[in-house]
């Protein structure tokens, strides 16, 4: 079979040719149709993301397909039966040895590249506004980096949850594609000054960043008495140092998430933020936004996209093209 892999640390990933992977007691094999691209995974390829596999291993934090084989202790998943998986690794490529426990069985209606788009982006957002921020109908929820991967999805998970939602992302283009997904203010990052106008229209109640840096410190002091701060990754590459004496004074509190902790804190949280996300899907509430498709040898061209932040939405990589 044909993986894209990490052999060195901060070089393109290089198209090998691997033995068929077998699964162990605890695991299954997918045979992998599609495969979402995340911004961590750029992280990873660089060796500075928060878990270094050894080299080589093959990337794909999050995939979709169809099981093909499953391990001795392997009960509650069969062969023939359509999953996404959210594995951390292992999803570009043609095959894929993954844990049964980071499996979730997806209906016959949702297509690959929505599956393979869906655990990560959503699961994060869904945890970060339901289960730590707790945000509440007719709160104003900020977004930072709102056009891309889990922006988007907080966009649209928090309309969904009845939050007034402010949008902050680079140009027109992709501010249209937020107010499509729900939002109801757009601010461009690229020009406006965050802090003035998010306190122009009555400051935050919780703040969603994925970003980092000026955006967030703009953004922080844009934000209400009690508001609760969502600090989920750095993708301007600088980590905000918080001050502690503006937490006091408007009592915020500072909420972590990283959904591969999760699954050790707290996996029931897990398991039932994705039961309730499948269902909205089912339902109608909600879809995920794609704008590239690409095949596996591509997969540095899509890895691209996301360190330029050129992508609105996911980059999924179809590997059966």
């Amino acid at each position: 079979m044909f993986a894209m892999q990490v052999t060195a640390f901060d070089t393109p990933l290089s198209l090998q040719e691997l033995a068929m992977p077998q699964p162990a007691a605890e695991e299954v094999v997918i045979k992998v149709a599609a495969c979402g691209l995340n911004f961590g995974d750029t992280l990873l390829i660089k060796g500075t993301y928060q878990e270094k596999p050894p080299l080589p291993f093959t990337m794909g934090m999050e995939m979709a397909g169809v099981v093909a084989a499953v391990g001795s202790n392997v009960t509650h998943l069969a062969v023939g039966q359509r999953v996404a998986a959210y594995s951390g690794k292992n999803g570009l490529a043609e095959y894929a040895a993954v844990p049964a426990s980071v499996c979730v069985p997806i209906p016959d209606m949702m297509p690959f590249t929505d599956a393979s788009a869906f655990l990560i982006t959503y699961g994060t957002s869904h945890l970060a506004l339901e289960e730590r921020a707790r945000l509440k109908a007719g709160e104003r929820l900020l977004v930072l980096g709102a056009s891309g991967g889990v922006g988007l999805t907080a966009v649209e998970l928090g309309k969904l949850m009845g939050a007034e939602v402010i949008a902050c992302a680079r140009g027109a283009d992709k501010l249209e594609i937020c107010k499509q997904m729900g939002a109801d203010h757009m601010i461009d990052s690229d020009t406006a000054d965050i802090r003035a106008q998010v306190k122009a229209l009555g400051g935050a109640d919780v703040l969603y960043d994925p970003i980092g840096g000026a955006q967030f410190d703009a953004a922080f002091r844009a934000c209400n008495q009690g508001a609760r701060l969502l600090p989920l990754g750095f993708a301007s590459g600088d980590v905000p140092q918080i001050p502690a004496n503006i937490l006091l004074v408007k009592n915020m509190t500072v909420l972590g998430l990283y959904i591969g902790g999760y699954a050790r804190l707290n996996p029931k949280a897990l398991t039932d933020s994705f039961a309730t996300l499948i269902g909205w899907y089912i339902e109608g509430k909600i879809k995920p936004y794609v704008s590239n498709i690409l095949p596996l040898r591509e997969a540095n061209a899509g890895l691209d996209l996301l360190r330029r932040r050129e992508a609105t939405g996911k980059v999924i990589i179809d590997v059966t093209a």
